[in-house]
């Protein structure tokens, strides 16, 4: 057998040769016999040699959430940690002093020489990695003691340091350690080599730890606290280690397998690995052989192991958190369960009268994997067919097994193309039933039906699809699944097939806009060439406006020609048509929604970054210095920034969008920038917004898109203009020549790198290109109403307008006409400042912004201690106050089916 990678007969968990029917105690012939046999056709995958197992993750998160817990009761409940104490100590003082130094002293002894035992044991073995994670744990665990004890001494409140300390029976004026040095990475060591998972060696494992707990605690060497905190610590450090350097690989090879047959009373001759269609999705659904016998008929074999089983836990984890308990199987499942499930519905699905493979044998394979056996059926799956071969029988025979297990509410849970085989004779044989589920809900089987509608109208088109599931199920059957016909419902296969589609669809219209712009530009030029002579005509700026509305319908139509619907609405409207008062509303499958669960986030890091800022401001002298009448202006002008950047957005989109629920979008994005980067939370909101009210996908992005490329040229134009003013008052920090000769300087240089460099060149170009392929079309709408060209353009400089403004009323709450500074250098200052707060990749740009605008005011003349108050009151009210307004807006629009 050809194996790459680690083998797992080297690590624990795969049978010794000493105890394989193969080679135990058998002669030097028969072993290169039965050596011959246990061949594996075509090499086995690259296994790796460690894997990093999910339940290592979630018992590290567990540990550490046990001792934040810990900690907190140590320090918010006193009273009850110092009557447990002092119950302990009474109860403990009672005991015989015989009793306590023979508890220390056989404690003390065993807590070293159990691990060096068991480790002797282990190199026996042939398994030192596990005494190398083992003494790595160790190490680290007693780095976090050491760490600890010099937390809880130095920098830990009284009340925690009296949890975990006490006066050293030996010295009064010495504290006994809060953990453990000693103690700590023993657990962790024990922990790390799995030693947990050997009965006897538990058992003299917790009996040394209780032994040293009970005669440190009788002796008042130690506090209850400690203890359960050296253990946590030891544990917790312990899973950390084993997660971030992995566990060593205990996958069963073929050999395994072959010996495993044996065993159960099959005499196989050969095997060969199956490759798994869809590795994303299918790789915990085992990996399947083909086995060939002496004296039989060939067999298929499933082998499942704990890696593959982890394999989706995250994915797993999160539907079962964010659907209803419907929605998916257990995240963690052991290989019994697994085993246990997968045989109940492979008898289950044969007794319902469906065509499904026969289970004849199960086994384990060790204590890491078990194998079940089935008969052998030859075939092709579904998405191996071609479509000629597809016919309208095979559709109706596909359908019928479905029914047979709907009959005994049995559900499949994954109908997709893989899991769909068809054998020689033409004979359809459901596969993979794994995760299905017996006395299955309503729901469960409603969802079965609309993902086989969707994966057959895959492969043969919506129209066939429904008339095949017409013919079998019937109307109301069809009918009763279309509220489950929506993407959270399907697959994850299926759901990736679906995005690819939207995707092509969006390109294939895309196209036919830029060909249909195309082919408008010469007749454009041609009529703009006639009417130039003429340019007080009449006559000729009609025919132009004519020619333009032309070449907008011409765009429209074409849109129109290639818009596609989606493979779910043309499944919808062909149920329709024979139920037509068919329910349509999708059903709400989901627990928790991601909009809420962001929401929520968002709340948590805005509040977080709130509570962070405010902490640092003095608000006696702020309130007592603060002129309130341009603390007043400033509020006005940051204000009416929002109804300025409505005006700048609906310049650029022709279509007719609400101008009121437009500035709420604006105040929305006032909460949605403080959990993501300036320049990424409004565009995705303003698209989103523009989609809502009635723009279609492409035209949204191109709109913001052209929104932020005149914003762009505006800021840029208007830094430059306003640096040349400064300059001119002969600001001394702040020269014009050097500010506007550097920075062409800058441009130049980098537009040398980037078209001397082709991985640049070939980058930006592709991007630029994209980005003018949607706005240069969309610009030729807005130029068809220059009132909308004047609007967009208006409100951009009115919104710089506003900030500018409002930094300039914050500077003179606290100034005086001796520390003022000129509007121009204000804006020099906030332009810069706004840049860097865009490309900043902190929320709302918190920290670039603050001091580059502090530092610009310090630098156009302002004293430090008016320019850092003023750009608190500035950032005040341009950020944080309009937090729980943008996120109660952000709440309204969302539930209008605005955002």
């Amino acid at each position: 057998m050809k194996q790459q990678g680690a083998h797992p007969e080297d690590t624990e968990g795969t049978p010794d040769a000493s105890s394989r029917p193969d080679t135990a105690e058998e002669p030097d012939g028969a072993h290169r016999d039965v050596a011959h046999i246990d061949e594996v056709e075509g090499d086995e995958p690259l296994l790796p040699a460690r894997v990093h197992r999910p339940s290592d993750l979630m018992r590290l998160v567990g540990g550490l959430l046990a001792v934040v817990v810990l900690l907190a009761i140590a320090a918010f409940a006193h009273g009850t940690t110092s009557g447990l104490e002092q119950d302990i100590n009474k109860g403990t003082g009672q005991a015989p002093d015989l009793l306590i130094k023979i508890a220390g002293l056989a404690s003390s002894i065993a807590i070293l020489l159990v691990p060096v035992a068991f480790a002797i044991e282990r190199l026996i073995k042939r398994d030192g990695l596990r005494i190398a994670d083992g003494v790595l744990a160790a190490v680290l665990a007693h780095g976090v003691t050491l760490a600890t004890d010099l937390w809880v001494a130095r920098a830990a409140p009284d009340s925690i340091q009296d949890a975990l300390t006490q006066p050293s029976p030996g010295d009064i004026h010495a504290l006994t350690d809060p953990v453990h040095g000693y103690l700590a990475p023993v657990i962790a060591y024990m922990t790390a080599v799995g030693m947990s998972r050997r009965p006897r060696w538990r058992a003299v494992l917790w009996v040394v730890l209780l032994l040293d707990a009970f005669s440190m605690l009788v002796t008042g060497y130690t506090t209850p606290f400690s203890i359960i905190l050296t253990v946590l610590i030891g544990w917790t450090v312990a899973y950390g280690t084993l997660y971030a350097v992995g566990s060593p690989n205990v996958r069963p090879t073929g050999r395994t397998l072959m010996a495993g047959l044996r065993t159960v009373g099959f005499r196989p001759v050969t095997a060969s690995r199956e490759e798994a269609a869809d590795a994303a999705e299918s790789g915990d659904r085992g990996r399947r052989y083909f086995v060939t016998l002496e004296d039989g008929p060939p067999l298929d074999v499933t082998v499942v192991d704990r890696e593959q089983q982890a394999q989706g836990f995250f994915y797993r984890a999160w539907r079962n958190l964010a659907l209803r308990g419907f929605a998916t199987r257990r995240s963690l499942q052991s290989l019994r369960q697994a085993l246990e499930q997968e045989a109940l519905l492979a008898y289950a699905a044969i007794a319902a009268g469906a065509n499904a493979p026969k289970l004849i044998a199960t086994s384990e394979l060790g204590p890491d994997a078990v194998m079940l056996v089935y008969e052998h059926t030859g075939g092709h799956t579904l998405d191996s067919l071609a479509d000629e071969e597809i016919t309208d029988d095979l559709l109706r025979d596909t359908w019928h097994q479905v029914k047979a297990l709907q009959s005994r509410r049995i559900a499949h849970r994954r109908l997709v193309g893989d899991a769909i085989l068809v054998d020689r004779s033409g004979t359809v044989i459901l596969t993979d039933l794994r995760g299905g589920e017996i006395a299955a809900g309503d729901l469960l089987l409603r969802m079965d039906v609309s993902q086989l509608l969707v994966t057959l109208g895959l492969r043969v088109g919506a129209e066939r699809a429904v008339a095949s599931a017409l013919s079998v199920l019937g109307p109301d059957a069809v009918a009763d699944c279309l509220p489950m016909l929506q993407p959270i419902a399907l697959s994850r296969s299926t759901r990736a097939t679906l995005r690819r589609l939207a995707r092509e669809r969006a390109e294939r219209e895309r196209e036919a806009v830029l060909e249909a712009s195309r082919h408008s530009r010469p007749a454009r030029a041609h009529d703009a060439d006639e009417s130039r002579p003429a340019v007080l005509d009449k006559a000729g700026k009609k025919a132009v406006r004519a020619e333009q509305r032309a070449e907008k319908r011409a765009i429209d139509e074409a849109i129109e020609e290639a818009r596609e619907e989606d493979l779910l609405s043309q499944i919808r409207h062909e149920v329709l048509r024979i139920r037509p008062q068919a329910p349509v509303e999708p059903a709400r499958l989901e627990r928790v929604r991601p909009r809420t669960l962001i929401s929520l986030i968002a709340g948590a890091i805005g509040a977080y970054f709130l509570l962070t800022q405010l902490t640092h401001i003095e608000f006696g002298p702020l309130i007592s210095n603060a002129e309130w009448g341009w603390v007043a202006a400033a509020m006005l002008f940051s204000a009416l920034s929002y109804v300025a950047a409505a005006m700048a957005l609906l310049g650029f989109v022709p279509e007719r969008v609400p101008f009121l629920r437009t500035v709420a979008a604006q105040v929305a994005g006032s909460f949605v920038k403080i959990v993501a980067p300036a320049a990424v939370g409004g565009v995705a909101l303003n698209t989103r917004f523009l989609q809502r009210a009635g723009v279609r996908p492409g035209l949204a992005v191109a709109s913001v898109g052209a929104s932020q490329l005149f914003g762009l040229g505006c800021h840029i134009l208007m830094l430059l203009a306003f640096g040349y003013l400064t300059g001119t008052e002969k600001t001394p920090s702040l020269s014009p020549s050097r500010t506007v000769i550097g920075g062409l300087l800058t441009v130049a240089v980098l537009v040398l790198v980037v078209t001397s460099v082709p991985f640049l060149r070939k980058f930006v170009v592709t991007r630029v290109r994209s980005l003018f392929a949607g706005v240069v079309p969309r610009m030729l709408d807005v130029l068809q109403r220059p009132q909308k060209l004047i609007t967009g353009i208006g409100g951009m400089l009115l919104l710089t307008a506003c900030f500018v403004m409002c930094l300039d009323a914050s500077v003179r709450a606290f100034g005086d006409e001796s520390t003022s500074v000129s509007i121009a250098s204000v804006a020099v200052v906030f332009l810069a400042g706004n840049a860097l707060g865009s490309a900043a990749p902190t929320p709302g740009g918190v920290g670039a912004v603050e001091a580059t605008l502090t530092v610009g005011l310090i630098a156009v003349g302002l004293p430090s201690e008016v320019a850092a108050p003023a750009v608190l009151l500035f950032r005040l009210l341009t950020l944080w106050l309009p937090v729980l307004p943008g996120w109660l807006a952000f709440n309204h629009l969302t539930r209008k089916a605005a955002l």
